[in-house]
């Protein structure tokens, strides 16, 4: 027997370069800047309902509850 390899043992380089480039489309990303990223990120979340407008109705009800105190009180003082 010779000391050198057989075929059977060796990996072929065109499937080294095919395993290289699968490995490489796994950590490719699907946007090309960070922007595009964000705006994406932020249409999600809108599409879920995060960045609904804030409700001014506590801070209505605050004002007339402080309002109806302060008739009772000056009703009760007069």
């Amino acid at each position: 027997m010779s000391p050198t390899r057989s075929n059977s043992q060796q990996v072929p380089s065109s499937s080294l370069e095919e395993i290289a480039a699968s490995a490489r489309n796994g950590f490719a990303c699907m946007f090309s800047t960070s922007a595009e990223y964000e705006a994406a990120l932020i249409d999600e979340r809108r599409a879920e309902g995060r960045y609904r407008k804030p409700n001014d109705w506590p801070v209505i009800t605050f004002w007339g509850c402080v309002l109806a105190i302060a008739c009772v009180v000056l009703l009760a003082t007069v």
